[in-house]
């Protein structure tokens, strides 16, 4: 059996991914979502701990990372990259060893997440910032996110090379905001698009849940 580890963005929890999880157990697929800790950690700390996740998997492994857990989920594969047959990023940040977020981000976005933190957290946006307009999702989001861990977004990926061996696939929302198929065609990765904003998982989990699975397959 596979298991599909998914991990969620920033200021997001396991529970984005609860529209999704159906769609791949009625294919027959296991999922976990690890939880990325809200204290005083970083990106090597959440990495960490997807790297606890993959330790207790026996089965066969895809990593899934949203957004900024794109940079997650692939210092975690370069961990454990006998663990992992393919990574998948959702309109995912990804860069080459020593990259960080914000030197992945464009720069008035970057500014506008430092306008935004305060003590050590960056402020939760507002759910049509992540392409959420119908009121009932919004709220639904609202009352879920929690601030993000500034340093998460500072600390530069520490990778091996490792994760360049192993196949990944990037799942790319449109109508574009951010530059993820860049990202995505600097490591080398296969894209292909899905209709939806940012926040796909919440709009269209069915969708999101075939592309997984097709890249899986």
């Amino acid at each position: 059996m596979t298991a599909f580890v998914l991990v969620a963005g920033a200021w997001h929890g396991p529970w984005a991914w609860d529209r999704v999880t159906p769609f791949l157990h009625d294919a027959g697929a296991r999922t976990l979502t690890p939880a990325l800790g809200e204290g005083d950690v970083g990106l090597h700390d959440h990495a960490g701990e997807v790297v606890a996740a993959l330790d207790g998997i026996d089965d066969d492994v895809v990593l899934v990372g949203h957004s900024y857990a794109g940079l997650v989920v692939r210092e975690a594969a370069d961990r454990r990259p006998d663990r992992v047959r393919h990574l998948v990023l959702v309109d995912g940040w990804a860069g080459a060893d020593g990259t960080s977020l914000y030197d992945l981000a464009p720069a008035p976005f970057v500014q506008a997440l430092r306008d935004r933190t305060s003590g050590g957290r960056i402020g939760v946006p507002p759910p049509a910032a992540l392409g959420i307009d119908d009121p009932d999702d919004a709220a639904w989001l609202a009352g879920r996110m929690r601030p993000q861990p500034a340093r998460a977004f500072e600390e530069p990926t520490r990778l091996t090379g490792a994760v360049d061996q192993i196949p990944g696939t990037a799942i790319l929302c449109r109508p574009s905001v951010y530059p993820f198929e860049q990202c995505a065609k600097a490591i080398g990765y296969r894209t292909v698009q899905i209709d939806g904003p940012h926040d796909v998982m919440l709009t269209a989990p069915d969708a999101l849940a075939r592309l997984i699975l097709q890249a899986g397959a």
